[in-house]
């Protein structure tokens, strides 16, 4: 018999393309509903990540002022007990900083 419990699966992730990315990877490689999915800042702050990368960057290279650059994306989903290891490991090869299973 199958374990029908849910979890919740947690990431962070230093950019908000990472995160992005790993919206779409859970959309497409484990068929989550995208509105199963949530992405909030891992802060109090509001935050477009700690790093600087994708939209954040102009084609001169400058960091746009605009996106404030506060704090680290948190990716979560509720997904069924027995796919929390399959998807723990997809946010880690997506470079989440730490991936957690409640």
């Amino acid at each position: 018999m199958s374990d029908s419990s849910t979890t919740t699966v947690r990431a962070i992730f230093e950019t908000r393309e990472a995160a992005n990315l790993a919206v779409e990877h859970l959309v497409q490689k484990h068929g989550i509903p995208r509105p199963d999915i949530f992405v909030q800042s891992a802060n109090d702050e509001n935050s477009a990540g700690s790093v600087p990368s994708g939209g954040d960057v102009s084609s001169s290279g400058d960091v746009r002022t605009d996106a404030p650059i506060m704090g680290d994306i948190e990716v979560s989903v509720d997904i069924a007990a027995d796919r929390l290891a399959a998807v723990q490991r997809s946010m880690g090869d997506l470079g989440a900083m730490r991936v957690s299973g409640l």
